[in-house]
């Protein structure tokens, strides 16, 4: 593994996003003196907080699985993840509601889930399921040390004897049709494969690989930390404060400093300049390479979404914590995301957070983020313009999908469209970052050293996207300078 070379005494982070923070503790563990700097007033990057008339939001990521990634990086400070969150398992981690009026909760038990699969669809499913269930245990165990949790420095890196056994595994195929060999029912088609869009690509383009998604959420579990998402962000923030590392908020860096491939300084918005022995950028792709002076890359960037964030005067006694709403036409809405269009029958993710943790909302209310996958700005088509209709049809579909009288019952709300997403500086408009396409995973993905001491962290470089990939980013990025933690 490649490491950066010269001193490594102060390690100035740009972001405090949640790959920048896991990076912050593993350094100060390590020994480094660190300094934080963040634009926001807050930690989090997107995994953000808005709170409006007594309702708490999260602005970004609402699945939290792998929660141990957590519990290490606290650990490098030696922080016991029990002192910083309440986290609580979700049971059911998903209720998933089929346009035949049907619903499926998926638990994240083997046994129980059987019997959930074996009511909906039959005693063939149900075996199918248990198979498919051991199939995405031994991808991800197969994946984590050698491909996700690993520095890989060339494809060459990949050539390790657990390759072997992921091409015996089918793990180059698609997923779509990895899962149909599993299983028959469409409904449990669709929730085993939906977790594909998370990393910007359709079950249909997926590589089995990204079974390893639904194993860590349908099969792992997932988890919520009690004060929404951005309360695992406050922890991180905090524990690396109480353990000597300076967080400077309201602190925007502008450009890094440079000494031919040598990065020397941060360079502030308001003038000052923070000398650095390294550098970690925790930023989206585009501003860490407009900070360092690099040429933007041509990428193929994720689908956006359209969130829309609801306080509402109601509840709705038939929802989970987290909802999946699937709409009629699942194939052409995969054809039309691919395409870059606007799905006519979207299915959404909503997320209820009130259901686990009331106080997030005022007493007797509900809280909801509701989901809609769309095109990214690499489309012609204007949000300032669709995006008031867009949030009208998105509520009439909620309420179709049985969240009665959502729009009369509303105290406040947010929209956020892909518009928004850019105006907060993420590429093409989406939170979801580069897809992970086959030339945009592994080793293909943007490394994440650059120049000699500059270490890139967060969803754009590797592992990639989502929360667990992030922490381990961070992983990975302070492994670039300190080495293996093991």
């Amino acid at each position: 593994m490649r490491t950066v070379t010269g001193p490594t005494d102060h390690v100035v982070v740009v972001g405090a996003g949640l790959g920048g923070l896991s990076a912050a503790l593993r350094l100060a563990g390590a020994g480094r003196r660190v300094t934080v700097l963040e634009r926001m007033s807050h930690p989090g990057g997107r995994a953000g907080l808005l709170e409006l008339d007594g309702y708490r939001f999260d602005t970004g990521p609402t699945v939290l699985t792998m929660p141990s990634l957590i519990g290490d990086a606290l650990a490098c400070v030696d922080e016991d993840i029990d002192d910083w969150l309440d986290l609580r398992p979700l049971d059911p981690a998903y209720r998933a509601f089929f346009p035949d009026g049907s619903r499926l909760d998926v638990i994240a038990d083997v046994e129980r889930m059987t019997e959930q699969v074996r009511a909906l669809c039959g005693d063939a499913d149900a075996a199918g399921y248990r198979k498919f269930a051991a199939y995405a245990e031994r991808m991800f165990r197969l994946e984590r040390n050698d491909f996700i949790d690993r520095n890989l420095d060339s494809p060459l890196s990949l050539v390790t004897p657990a390759l072997a056994k992921l091409v015996a595994l089918g793990g180059f195929r698609r997923l779509a049709p990895v899962v149909a060999s599993y299983v028959r029912d469409p409904r449990l088609r669709r929730v085993l494969s939906f977790q594909s869009l998370y990393a910007g690509v359709t079950p249909d383009q997926a590589l089995a690989i990204y079974a390893s998604i639904p194993y860590l959420d349908s099969v792992a579990g997932v988890s919520f930390p009690v004060g929404g998402m951005h309360a695992v962000p406050r922890a991180l923030a905090g524990a690396a404060v109480k353990h000597g590392v300076e967080v400077h908020y309201e602190t925007e860096v502008t450009a890094i400093e440079k000494r031919g491939s040598r990065a020397v300084a941060g360079v502030t918005r308001d003038g000052r300049r923070i000398a650095a022995d390294v550098v970690v950028v925790n930023a989206d792709l585009p501003i860490a390479w407009d900070l360092l002076g690099l040429p933007r890359r041509r990428m193929h960037w994720s689908p956006s979404c359209v969130l829309l964030l609801a306080g509402a005067d109601a509840r709705w006694s038939q929802v989970a914590h987290h909802n999946l709403h699937f709409g009629r036409s699942w194939r052409s809405t995969m054809r039309e995301i691919r395409r870059g269009e606007l799905s006519g029958d979207p299915s959404l993710l909503v997320s209820v957070p009130t259901v686990t943790d009331p106080d997030l909302a005022p007493a007797g209310r509900t809280s909801l983020a509701a989901v809609a996958l769309v095109p990214n700005l690499g489309t012609p088509i204007d949000w300032r313009v669709v995006g008031p209709r867009y949030r009208d049809e998105l509520v009439a579909r909620l309420e179709a999908f049985g969240y009665v009288d959502l729009d009369a019952r509303i105290d406040v709300e947010r929209v956020v469209t892909p518009a928004d997403w850019a105006d907060q500086g993420h590429a093409v408009g989406t939170p979801f970052s580069a897809a992970h396409v086959f030339g945009q995973t592994g080793p293909f993905r943007p490394g994440n050293l650059v120049g000699d001491n500059v270490v890139l962290a967060g969803c754009g470089t590797r592992p990639g996207i989502g929360v667990p990939m992030v922490l381990l980013s961070g992983r990975l990025a302070a492994e670039r300078i300190v080495g293996a933690t093991g």
